[in-house]
């Protein structure tokens, strides 16, 4: 081994150092990289040479060289963002992408979640790269193989008929009470109190919501509340008999009724003859004898499902043809107060038919339609994949990481399958820490300029045995 090897050892440092501050260099660049995930350079000694001595057989290093450039995937930073297709994934998955140019062949890896719809309706990453995901069935499951999200910015959203109400009202407890109807009316199903041809007389008090049909057409649905006893009412549920068949518009027709009973305190505690308490289910008890009703300290639990007041199924055969079996479920949250009658809240479920006015995703990759019935839809759910060794994905460019034979298969989920969790309105940052790229720096800057003065140093060494010829 002569003078000149050390020159070669010299020339390896200035190698694996310049390699070094390119990967640095990459690194300060992508400081602001949305996604960017940083890299290190590793350096592994040359093989060495065996030399003889007095001591015997020893070995002498024949410099450096770049071990590997390793992927760092450590976590970084969220930024929140006013854009609500922008993602952040926490964990060790990632978004996956597909080129559409090549008709989704293959799929890569980003952490880079700066997403948006384009005019075809597709999930779209800056470079024009589809998102991936599941479709949705009817149970908002996911089904088939992955897929580009894709949302039909011109579609509707099917209709829902109205199938439960909730009334929270109070009736006044100092009401008149309404006599019975004389004479009594022909039709021995019809009220003895209530009549639908003078209800403003035949009722103390009446409120009115919309309820919808199969088709999303909206009906107008009056309950009309009649005294009928002491703690006794009775309700009356009516449509406007042209929007039913066999009805005459502009009269009133009774499509449900009941009766509502309360105690001495004013609480609800039987609907249409259904007890609301166990207590009441218990042998030996009336429930048309109020004297054999328990103490208000034995009415035991409440039942379960509580029982509600019914639209029974065929009471509404709306004449346009929707469907004529639809039945509504009334949840009397009702009470009898010396106060005047009122309505404290009322609501329904169901909806018309709406078009998609606005998109958006949720913390669990959902896709969601906003449509402009108030109904928001599930359309597709988004993927996420994670590797065994993400540290030996490829790099191929534009935030974006490639399978490589030493990162293994990807395992493909969603969230809540381990493979990350997503936060909205939010960008992951690069994980550049500048204040321990600018120390490398110095470092490698310093090992570089040592590694030039071997060089300089045994080309004086080689002048000088040079010059022992003179």
């Amino acid at each position: 081994m002569g003078v000149s090897n050390s020159l070669y050892s010299g020339v390896s440092g200035l190698n694996a150092n310049a390699n070094a501050m390119s990967v640095i260099g990459n690194n300060i660049a992508n400081a602001n990289t949305i996604g960017f995930k940083s890299s290190r350079a590793i350096f592994g000694d040359l093989l060495s040479s065996q030399i003889s001595g007095s001591g015997g057989a020893s070995q002498v290093g024949r410099g450096v060289g770049l071990s590997i450039v390793d992927n760092i995937f450590s976590q970084g930073t969220f930024e929140n963002t006013a854009t609500n297709t922008d993602l952040a994934v926490e964990g060790a998955g990632f978004f996956i992408v597909s080129d559409p140019l090549s008709g989704n062949a293959g799929n890569f890896y980003t952490r880079a979640g700066a997403f948006r719809f384009d005019a075809g309706g597709f999930l779209v990453n800056p470079e024009g790269y589809n998102v991936m995901g599941y479709d949705l069935d009817s149970n908002g499951n996911t089904v088939g193989d992955l897929a580009p999200i894709y949302v039909n910015t011109n579609s509707f959203t099917q209709s829902g008929p109205t199938a439960n109400v909730n009334l929270n009202t109070n009736l006044n407890s100092d009401a008149q009470t309404i006599a019975a109807i004389d004479p009594p009316p022909t039709d021995p199903s019809a009220s003895l109190y209530f009549d639908p041809e003078n209800p403003s007389v035949t009722s103390n008090y009446a409120t009115s919501l919309q309820v919808f049909d199969s088709l999303g057409s909206t009906h107008l649905m009056t309950t009309y509340f009649t005294k009928v006893g002491e703690q006794q009412w009775e309700w009356n549920a009516v449509v406007d008999g042209g929007e039913i068949t066999g009805g005459t518009a502009g009269e009133l027709s009774v499509v449900g009724r009941g009766v509502l009973d309360f105690d001495a305190s004013g609480n609800l505690v039987i609907v249409d003859g259904n007890p609301l308490y166990t207590g009441f289910l218990e042998a030996g008890v009336n429930l048309s004898d109020r004297s054999t009703w328990p103490a208000a300290d034995q009415y035991g639990d409440p039942v379960f499902p509580q029982p509600k007041a019914v639209i029974p199924s065929g009471n509404l055969p709306w004449s346009n043809g929707a469907v004529q079996t639809q039945q509504i479920a009334i949840d009397m949250q009702t009470t009898q107060y010396a106060s005047p009658s009122v309505v404290v809240s009322q609501e329904q479920d169901g909806f018309g038919t709406g078009t998609l006015v606005k998109l958006s995703i949720d913390a669990e990759g959902y896709v969601i339609g906003n449509f402009s019935n108030g109904a928001p839809r599930k359309l597709m759910q988004m993927a996420l994949a994670k590797f065994t060794n993400p540290n030996a994905l490829d790099k191929i460019g534009n935030n974006m990481f490639s399978q490589s034979t030493s990162s293994g298969v990807p395992v493909v989920g969603t969230v809540g399958s381990g493979v990350g969790n997503i936060f909205t309105n939010a960008l992951e940052l690069s994980n550049v820490d500048l204040a321990s790229e600018f120390v490398k720096m110095i470092t490698t800057q310093r090992g570089f300029s040592a590694n030039s003065k071997t060089i300089t140093t045994t080309d004086e060494m080689l002048a000088e045995v040079i010059n022992l010829k003179r």
